[in-house]
């Protein structure tokens, strides 16, 4: 495959996804970082562009400087990363896609359910590949779970317990850290803060591995600390349209709790449990037998898991191999509509402009429902009712 060239807005010197997305994008050879938007600092944004290797035509002030430079070249961009706060993601993707440049959007895709709508529409009249990066769903062992799921191990799945809870934001000395304080400022979050920034991961987990999707939910905001406006831990309860269960926690005060993205699924005939923590197992108790613990890279696994598995059996798989799993497949998806072929079906697991909708529709549900005191809400977006 010919490499493609792949351009970068956010994720700056300091920031904290830009290295993971760079290390992701550069694992297989099949991207060069050839354009950046990097910071909001223009000339830092350029200075660091060409510390990266970025020739300096390319190393763009902004994100409008670096459309308007990009879209008349011959050898332009053919995937975007938007990696910036919440608020920017939907002009920055809109524009893009407009001008034909696929994108790879950071979560949440927009902070409105009309303007995530307008996503879907707007990739869907480009033809440009829209992506959401749910990175965590390129795990080998995640996508064992989905093949499992599908092929009917588990029989009709009844109930998924959902988490994804840490402990770094529980310091009220550190509510002032320009790093902790925009995400709970609702002008750069948008209307909730941390179901937005890390319970719709768990969401999309359960709706990955299921092939379900959330019908209605109901759901319990709090803001342990008094001084943010938006909520730092939340439990919501949703219901499937393939009739499982969901009950997901998300929280950023769980002191002790590391990254705490966990799964669990419960189905007819039997159940499955997975860490994020400790990615290279995956534990299979079929219904009346013991628990049987598969290992990544280990024999019997799934075509889709083998793919994704990068390194040997008993070596550390990290978040950046995940992330990489979800740039392999852009990839093959790019050059697929370069050339006007099918794409591999085994690549075509990554996160799609859908599935930011469904979760854009699922946060305004659930702040809705939070402030209703729990009341039942339909989670889907208007279009997909």
């Amino acid at each position: 495959m010919t490499k493609l060239n792949w351009g970068m807005i956010g994720g700056g010197e300091g920031s904290q996804i830009g290295p993971a997305h760079r290390i992701s994008a550069a694992m297989d050879g099949l991207f060069t970082l050839a354009a950046g938007a990097l910071d909001a600092d223009a000339n830092k944004g350029r200075d660091y562009a060409k510390r990266l290797g970025v020739s300096a035509d390319r190393a763009y002030g902004d994100w409008r400087e670096m459309l308007a430079g990009e879209k008349g070249r011959a050898d332009r961009v053919d995937l975007v990363t938007v990696a910036t706060p919440n608020s920017t993601h939907y002009e920055i993707t809109k524009a893009f896609l407009e001008a034909g440049i696929n994108v790879l959007c950071e979560k949440p895709m927009t902070i409105t359910v009309e303007q995530a709508e307008d996503i879907v529409a707007t990739a869907k009249n480009s033809g440009a590949v829209c992506a959401v990066n749910y990175g965590y769903s390129g795990y080998a062992l995640v996508r064992h779970m989905r093949a499992m799921v599908a092929r009917g191990d588990l029989g009709k799945v009844r109930l998924i317990k959902a988490e994804f809870a840490h402990g770094f934001h529980a310091d009220e000395a550190d509510a002032e850290n320009p790093r902790v304080r925009w995400r709970y400022d609702p002008a750069l979050a948008g209307i909730s803060a941390q179901f937005a920034d890390c319970g719709i991961h768990a969401l999309h987990m359960a709706s990955f591995v299921s092939g379900q999707e959330a019908l209605q939910l109901s759901a319990d905001f709090v803001s342990c600390l008094s001084s943010r406006t938006l909520e730092d831990d939340a439990m919501v309860n949703l219901r499937m349209d393939g009739g499982a269960v969901v009950r997901l926690w998300t929280s950023s005060v769980a002191v002790g709790s590391m990254h705490g993205l966990n799964i669990r699924v419960f189905g007819e005939k039997g159940g499955l449990r997975w860490a994020q923590e400790w990615p290279n197992q995956l534990f299979w108790t079929p219904l009346n037998k013991p628990t049987i613990t598969l290992e990544r890279g280990g024999p019997g696994l799934s075509p889709e898991a083998d793919r994704a598995s990068r390194v040997t059996i008993g070596h550390a798989e990290g978040m950046p191999l995940a992330f990489a799993n979800i740039y392999v497949d852009l990839a093959e998806a790019i050059a697929a509509k370069k050339s006007g072929r099918a794409i591999n079906p085994l690549a075509n697991h990554f996160p799609k402009a859908v599935d930011g909708l469904r979760s854009i529709a699922a946060i305004a549900a659930a702040v809705k429902s939070a402030k209703a005191h729990g009341a039942w809400e339909d989670a889907r977006p208007p279009s997909l009712r």
